[in-house]
C-alpha cells in the first residue's frame, strides 16, 4: 500500500497501487453502507482516525517546509513577491468561482418549486452549526488580528494554518538574516522534515481503510435515497465543479503550458483519498511532496499550497453560492440582482478559511445566511442531509485548484522546472527550467553544502 512514482509504477502489481486500493475501498464502502446502514454508520471512526493521523503532521510539515525554503532562499524580497502573487491569484480565481456558481444556480434553479415554509422546519439539527458560525463571525480587522497567534505553541496545538504560516515566515526570515550561523538549525529542521515525510508515507498505508470508513458512514447514515431527493442540486454542484475544473482551471493550465490531464493523472491517488474522506487536509503533505518533485521550488510550494487552503477555496466558493440561492429558491424567496450581488460580496469575505476540513463549508454557509436577512437560516435544514455528498465535489475542486495555483505561481515567478515536470508526470510541458535567479540560488545551496565537507582551499566542483 504505497504510492509509486511514474517511473516505478509499471513495476508494481496493480493490486498494490494505492489508487486502485482506494477505489476498491470506496466501492466496498458504498456497498457496505447501503446493505448494512447501521454498521456502516459505525465505521466513522476509521475515516476520522485516518484524518487525525494526517492532521497531527500538518502543522510541523507546513512550518518546516516554509522555514527551510525561506532561509535557504535568503532573499526576503522574493518571499514577499511570491506571497503577493499568490494572494492576487487566489482572489481572482475564488471570485470567478463565486460568479460561476451564481450564474449556474440562476440557470438551473435547483430549489425552485419546493415551496418550503421556513416556519415548519425543525432547526435543532443545525443549532451546532449556527452557534459555531456566530462565534466565527467578525470583520476584516478581526480576521487580520487572528492571523497573529496568542502563543506559538497555541497556534500549533490548534492547527491554525494561517498562524503557523505567519510564524514560519518570520522564523525563516530571521534564519535567513543569520546567514551561516543559522545553517545548523536549518539543516536540523530539514532533516526533521524528511522524517515527517517518511511518517506520511507510513500513514498513507491506511488511506484505503480511512476512505472505506468515511464512505460507509456517509451512505449508512444518510442513505443513497437522499441522492435522488436532491438530484437537481447534486447535479448543479458536481456539474459546476466539473466545468470549473475543465474550463477555468484548464485554461490556467494551458496558460502555464502544462497538461491538465497529466496533472490529474499525477495526483490521482490524492484525488481519490480526498473523495473518500471529503477533506483536502488528508493529502496536504503528499501534495507538497509531489509538487516539489514535479518541478515547483520548495519555497513556492511551502507558501502557496497551505495558504491556498484558506484563501483559494474554489470548490467551496461554488458550493456557497449555489447553497445560499438554493435555500432562497426552496423557501420561495425571489432575490433581485442587487441582493444577489450583496450575497456575492459577503461570500468574498466569508469563503476565506472555509476549505480543508470536512463540513467547514456548511458552517461558513450558516455564517453567510446569518448576515443576510433576506434568506432564512432555518433553510439550512434542507441542505443538512445532502451536504456530505456535496462535500466530495468541493473538496476535489479545492485540491485541484490549489495544486494548479502552486504551479501557476511557480511558473509566474520563474520557479518551475519543466524538465522535472515532464519527468514526473509524463507530460510534455512547454518552457525551460527555472529562471537564472532560482538556478543561482540552487547553485549557492549546493556550494554551501559542499563547503561543509570540502577540505580548506579546495575550489568548488564546478570551478575545477
Amino acid at each position: 500500500m504505497i504510492s509509486e512514482s511514474n517511473g516505478s509504477a509499471a513495476k508494481v502489481p496493480l493490486h498494490r497501487r494505492l489508487y486502485v486500493q482506494v477505489v476498491a475501498a470506496i466501492v466496498l464502502g458504498v456497498v457496505f453502507g447501503h446493505f448494512f446502514p447501521s454498521l456502516g454508520a459505525d465505521m466513522k471512526p476509521l475515516g476520522d482516525g485516518f484524518i487525525k493521523l494526517i492532521k497531527m503532521l500538518l502543522a510541523p510539515v507546513i512550518f518546516a517546509t516554509i522555514v527551510v525554503g525561506i532561509a535557504r532562499m535568503g532573499d526576503l524580497k522574493e518571499v514577499g513577491k511570491v506571497g503577493a502573487k499568490a494572494l492576487l491569484y487566489f482572489e481572482v480565481l475564488s471570485t470567478i468561482a463565486l460568479v460561476v456558481g451564481l450564474v449556474v444556480v440562476n440557470l438551473l434553479k435547483p430549489g425552485a418549486g419546493m415551496n418550503v415554509d421556513p416556519a415548519t422546519l425543525d432547526t435543532k439539527s443545525i443549532d451546532a452549526y449556527t452557534s459555531q458560525a456566530h462565534a466565527q463571525t467578525g470583520g476584516a480587522v478581526d480576521f487580520i488580528l487572528n492571523i497573529i497567534p496568542k502563543t506559538i505553541v497555541g497556534s500549533f496545538a490548534d492547527g491554525n494554518v494561517l498562524q503557523i504560516i505567519f510564524f514560519a515566515v518570520l522564523f525563516g526570515a530571521a534564519m535567513a538574516r543569520l546567514g551561516a550561523r543559522g545553517r545548523p538549525v536549518i539543516d536540523g529542521i530539514d532533516m526533521f522534515l524528511q522524517g515527517l515525510f517518511d511518517i506520511v508515507r507510513m500513514v498513507m498505508v491506511f488511506a484505503p481503510i480511512g476512505a472505506f470508513g468515511a464512505i460507509a458512514f456517509t451512505i449508512g447514515k444518510y442513505g443513497i435515497g437522499s441522492l435522488a431527493s436532491y438530484g437537481k442540486l447534486i447535479v448543479a454542484v458536481y456539474g459546476t465543479c466539473l466545468l470549473f475544473v475543465l474550463i477555468v482551471l484548464g485554461t490556467v493550465a494551458r496558460i502555464c503550458g502544462v497538461s491538465m490531464r497529466a496533472f490529474l493523472r499525477y495526483i490521482r491517488e490524492e484525488l481519490l483519498i480526498t473523495f473518500g474522506t471529503a477533506s483536502t487536509e488528508s493529502v496536504l503533505p503528499q501534495m507538497m511532496r509531489k509538487l516539489e518533485r514535479a518541478g515547483c521550488e520548495k519555497t513556492v510550494v511551502g507558501m502557496v499550497l497551505p495558504a491556498g487552503y484558506t484563501f483559494n477555496p474554489d470548490g467551496t466558493a461554488i458550493y456557497l453560492t449555489i447553497g445560499a440561492l438554493f435555500v432562497a429558491q426552496a423557501t420561495g424567496i425571489d432575490l433581485s440582482i442587487g441582493q444577489q450581488l450583496v450575497i456575492l460580496g459577503v461570500l468574498l469575505l466569508t469563503s476565506k478559511g472555509s476549505a480543508g476540513v470536512a463540513g467547514a463549508g456548511f458552517v461558513t454557509l450558516a455564517a453567510t445566511l446569518g448576515s443576510i436577512p433576506a434568506i432564512p437560516v432555518a433553510g439550512l435544514v434542507l441542505l443538512l442531509g445532502v451536504d456530505r455528498f456535496l462535500n466530495e465535489a468541493r473538496a476535489i475542486t479545492n485540491l485541484v485548484g490549489n495544486g494548479l495555483a502552486t504551479i501557476a505561481v511557480a511558473k509566474w515567478e520563474g520557479a518551475f522546472d519543466a524538465a522535472r515536470w515532464n519527468e514526473a508526470t509524463g507530460d510534455k510541458a512547454r518552457g525551460a527550467g527555472v529562471s537564472a535567479k532560482w538556478a543561482a540560488k540552487r547553485l549557492s545551496l549546493v556550494e554551501a553544502d559542499e563547503s561543509d565537507v570540502r577540505p580548506a582551499g579546495q575550489p568548488p566542483a564546478h570551478a575545477a
